[in-house]
């Protein structure tokens, strides 16, 4: 596998510097910067428009930049497509499959395009494409169809697969065979870039969550960093009414505060972690106060991607 970064670095396995895409006066990607680590599996998340599909069909060749530079696995996705389509996964939300061909008849014919392909007849049994194998493309549910999208998007045994929202529309069985699948391929050392609106499974799924919004990159990280980081943690307990809060304060950490939501019930905000906690129970203790119903609310991966792309629809 090739790689662009510093020697003794991670492996980088997509590179993407500057990149500008515009179709006509409107610029669907704004000067966008992103790696993606070798063996992992990188969300990407944003609204509706914000570039995130654009992006990844850059780097699978299909678009052309504007600006900047795009390397995957090395090369670029455009002069050197020949070199790097062997080697990379494809799944796309539409289209990509003749409409008149079999399940079953696409999925053989792209296996014998590889050199060591994954075991066909596996692949149709764990996705459950058994069902449909003789049934035509423009036949299938859109559920079946995602499903076949996926197996012929992995059968080659790919470095590295693009999956453009890869449950949408899929039932709880078959979401939970893809988050399988996915999870397998890391294990076997094969690097994911995947798009997706459903916030759980970025969480479940990612090493790394990129989220983009107006053709930027407004943060990046692993989704638990991302909760963690600038977001108020939340700690919850109740007790008797009108508790000394005063004086509760003077036994936090700096930047923490603290109320009373209703009567007896309570609310601190600031870094919550074990100190923390173990003040507030200290403090009880001193005080004979018995808390009831302690809980540490933190933020979820939604609510870090409301704060930084909005809480407006977008079109």
């Amino acid at each position: 596998m090739h790689s662009d970064c510093p020697a003794g670095g991670p492996e980088t396995v997509v590179s993407i510097k500057g990149l500008v895409k515009r179709y006509g006066d409107k610029t669907a990607v704004d000067g966008l910067d992103l790696l993606v680590r070798a063996g992992t599996v990188t969300a990407v998340l944003g609204p509706n428009g914000a570039g995130k599909t654009t992006t990844v069909e850059t780097c699978e060749g299909y678009r052309r930049p504007d600006a900047g530079t795009v390397r995957v696995l090395g090369l670029d996705p455009v002069a050197d497509a020949a070199r790097l389509r062997p080697r990379i996964g494809v799944m796309l939300q539409s289209g990509g499959v003749y409409s008149g061909a079999r399940a079953e008849e696409m999925l053989r014919h792209m296996a014998r395009l590889h050199a060591n392909p994954l075991d066909v007849d596996a692949l149709i049994e764990r996705l459950g494409l058994g069902s449909c194998g003789r049934t035509s493309y423009r036949r299938l549910s859109g559920g079946q169809r995602r499903r076949l999208a996926l197996a012929l998007a992995v059968v080659g045994r790919p470095e590295l697969v693009f999956l453009d929202e890869p449950t949408a529309g899929l039932d709880p069985q078959a979401r939970r065979a893809t988050w399988e699948l996915v999870r397998e391929l890391r294990a076997d050392g094969v690097s994911t870039v995947l798009t997706t609106h459903f916030m759980d499974e970025a969480e479940s799924l990612s090493d790394d969550v990129v989220i983009v919004d107006a053709g930027r990159v407004v943060a990046q990280g692993h989704p638990e960093e991302l909760c963690r980081g600038g977001a108020e943690n939340t700690l919850r307990f109740t007790g008797r009414p009108g508790l000394d809060l005063g004086s509760l304060l003077k036994a936090l950490p700096d930047g923490s505060s603290a109320d009373e939501v209703t009567s007896g019930a309570y609310r601190i905000t600031g870094t919550v972690d074990p100190q923390l906690l173990a003040t507030v129970t200290s403090w009880c203790a001193q005080h004979g106060v018995m808390p009831d119903g302690i809980s540490v609310e933190r933020h979820t991966l939604e609510d870090v991607f409301l704060e930084l792309t909005g809480k407006e629809l977008r079109r």
